[in-house]
């Protein structure tokens, strides 16, 4: 990779800032949204897709520990999600070796724009605090958590963007607990990825310093917002 500019330092870890309030706003790890931002900074198609995974980590557990506080952590949809989402997103971060870069940046912007349109028009009727813990259908969680590790993996992020919108449209759960609970997962199901990823050369060090930096300090005052905010409001912003 070319040696990084000073506005190539900048821009990094003011999208690194971006992406760990928003992630921390909206329950996602960030990857997806920061892949294509990381591109247009002049980024190799491989670097940006998998330099913003390792900040993940500890952007997300941070986060996450915010709604944990609060009660927001569905247990039985957490466990069943890195269950079967573990595997899955190994799986899908292998898959990369025989897929181009180029092609996954483009599948990434497309999610994205399909993601954010269903939510706007389907916004979830539940209550933002309702959780499933008394009743969850472990079948759904292990397909919503199947579909989305085999994403992640393929994507290099940590599949927050699919699990928080996936949580509330097919298992039911509400704004907030849909949120803390995809953070807590992310937050694990970026680690298999972030090794094969390693494994692979796939990580340029200097770019994930740099991200960490703007993401890992701002995605706890972006939980910190979102827990205070209006559902309704919360769930169109999502969108």
């Amino acid at each position: 990779m070319p040696e990084l500019t000073l506005i190539n330092v900048v821009g990094i870890v003011a999208v690194g800032g971006v992406i760990g309030f928003l992630g921390g706003l909206l329950g996602k790890g960030g990857s997806a949204i920061a892949t294509p931002a990381l591109v247009a900074l002049g980024l190799p198609p491989i670097v940006a897709l998998a330099a913003p995974l390792p900040a993940t980590v500890p952007g997300a557990m941070v986060a996450a520990n915010r709604y944990r506080q609060h009660g927001h952590i569905d247990r039985a949809v957490l466990k069943w999600s890195l269950i079967a989402g573990i595997p899955a997103t190994i799986l899908g971060a292998f898959a990369t070796r025989w897929i181009d870069a180029g092609s996954l940046v483009l599948l990434t912007d497309v999610v994205i724009v399909v993601i954010g349109a269903r939510m706007l028009r389907t916004p979830s009727a539940h209550q933002g605090d309702i959780g499933t813990d008394e009743g969850v259908d472990r079948n759904r969680i292990v397909a919503v958590a199947l579909v989305t590790g085999i994403a992640a993996g393929l994507l290099a992020n940590s599949g927050g963007f699919l699990l928080a919108p996936l949580f509330v449209a097919v298992l039911g759960l509400g704004i907030r607990p849909a949120l803390g609970t995809s953070l807590a997962t992310a937050s694990v199901l970026a680690i298999p990825g972030t090794m094969v990823h390693m494994a692979m050369g796939h990580l340029d060090l200097a770019v994930v310093v740099l991200f960490a930096i703007g993401s890992i300090p701002l995605s706890g005052l972006g939980a910190r917002v979102a827990l205070r905010a209006d559902v309704t409001r919360l769930e169109r912003f999502y969108g």
